[in-house]
């Protein structure tokens, strides 16, 4: 019988594919490095998750290559964790990437490159819905067709680490890179 932080990283796992093990160690929040590193350690141990890609990444299929999309959507998710329950997120209908709840209010994030600028006359917003718009570029935002509902941009730098930034803009101004969950 596997224990609740177990069932959450399989979960997390079977919805999202493969995620490096930074993600699953911050999706676990409110527990230490240690603790979550032990989690993994006894669910590799089990046979229940296994390293992808060399290693980087961590799945329960060997074989699976990682969606970047669902990759990048988690990054901007990570930046809400404290504020969403483990169970509140998850896979969202095409062209999103994911789904969550915080304080009574949906979000969903939609990651696109360039050139696919279209695909956000795809979304169907819904009352109590927010969309984060995870860009290559900011500039990208001006070239948008928006739906009817509040929406955020965000973009991630890879400036080396484990973890990239993420800053968040709206109205093309950004609004911030830390502690900017806490106010949208």
């Amino acid at each position: 019988m596997l224990l609740q932080d177990e069932q959450h990283v399989i979960r997390w796992l079977t919805q999202y594919g493969s995620l490096t093990r930074t993600q699953i160690i911050r999706l676990l929040h409110g527990r230490t490095q240690k603790t979550a590193e032990k989690i993994i350690s006894s669910l590799k141990r089990q046979l229940m998750i296994r390293p992808v890609s060399g290693g980087y990444y961590l799945g329960m299929d060997p074989l699976a290559k990682p969606d970047q999309r669902t990759i990048i959507a988690v990054w901007v998710l990570l930046r809400f964790i404290d504020q969403v329950e483990p169970m509140a997120h998850y896979p969202a209908s095409y062209p999103s990437q994911i789904f969550f709840l915080k304080q009574d209010v949906g979000y969903e994030i939609v990651v696109l490159y360039d050139g696919e600028q279209h695909l956000t006359r795809l979304l169907q917003p819904e009352e109590d819905l927010k969309y984060i718009l995870v860009l290559p570029h900011i500039a990208m935002a001006r070239e948008l067709k928006l739906p009817k509902a509040p929406c955020l941009f965000a973009t991630l730098d890879y400036a080396g680490g484990d973890e990239p930034g993420v800053t968040f803009y709206s109205g093309g101004v950004e609004i911030g890179t830390q502690n900017t969950a806490d106010r949208l």
